[in-house]
């Protein structure tokens, strides 16, 4: 799925915000506020002057069952899904994520389905973030690897979250560094990532990976963090290289991050015909 000529016209970026998500409702107040997003008239949805590449989608629903955005914005570009991000530690954290199923699906999307990836969209975003690092120097800024849905939609969805705790979740600085920098990507060119990998390994929050992202040229497509990697075989690589709107030239292994599943997965990875890359 490369990035076409179609694909690079002009079309809108839907932020979608859900009432049931205190982070999501945060951001979105945000948005409403000082940035000059107005009512359109149609419930829940919002537009400004200020960023005619942007829409505003609030819904009631969990934005991890999303799955008829497609009909509701059939010429969206990408949604870009404001949310609030949860974890055991309650570490003050920014992140951000492609969403997908390795296995079963207990929080939304589809049994073993990955979503599209939309690799440019959050290298600039996670770039644009780490610029204005200064303002939350207490939260850590990384990748997830590729969990929860909605998987099914045609247009690639990207979750940008804050965390971990209702302290995080209404804070305003951070949710308007998060909002500041997602519409300033969405206000920009975005070029093209001349290398995109998937990235096989690791940690749900894989550092490596989101070094790479960093520091590198390349962009990043799914991620299947080490928990996730007994279920990948033929089917769920195939998903992972395909569904991505730039063609995937790479894959990178967390090496001392596959664990007992090392053999395994580098049998598969040779058998792509891609280029493979040890961290």
């Amino acid at each position: 799925m490369n990035l076409s000529n179609d694909y690079s016209r002009v079309k809108p970026f839907i932020l979608v915000a859900s009432t049931q998500d205190l982070a999501s409702r945060t951001m979105a107040t945000y948005l409403l506020e000082h940035e000059a997003f107005r009512s359109t008239g149609n419930k829940g949805y919002y537009t400004s002057d200020s960023h005619p590449n942007v829409r505003i989608y609030i819904s009631d629903k969990s934005t991890l069952y999303m799955e008829d955005l497609d009909e509701i914005f059939p010429d969206a570009k990408a949604f870009v899904f404001l949310s609030q991000h949860r974890s055991q530690s309650g570490t003050k954290a920014l992140t951000c994520h492609f969403p997908g199923n390795f296995g079963l699906n207990r929080f939304g999307g589809n049994l073993r389905e990955i979503s599209i990836a939309y690799p440019s969209l959050q290298k600039y975003y996670m770039k644009t973030l780490i610029l204005r690092r200064d303002i939350v120097a207490d939260y850590q800024i990384v990748i997830e690897s590729s969990h929860h849905g909605p998987t099914s939609l045609t247009k690639p969805p990207f979750f940008i979250e804050i965390g971990s705790t209702e302290i995080e979740w209404s804070d305003n600085k951070a949710c308007s560094v998060v909002c500041d920098s997602i519409l300033k990507v969405a206000d920009c060119e975005m070029v093209p990532c001349n290398k995109v990998a998937i990235c096989l390994g690791g940690s749900h929050y894989p550092a490596k990976f989101s070094k790479l992202l960093m520091d590198s040229e390349y962009g990043i497509a799914a991620v299947a963090a080490k928990h996730d990697l007994t279920l990948i075989d033929e089917e769920m690589l195939e998903q992972m290289i395909s569904k991505s709107v730039e063609k995937v030239s790479t894959l990178v292994l967390d090496w001392k991050g596959l664990g007992k599943e090392k053999e395994r997965i580098m049998a598969l990875a040779a058998d792509t015909g891609l280029e493979i890359v040890r961290l």
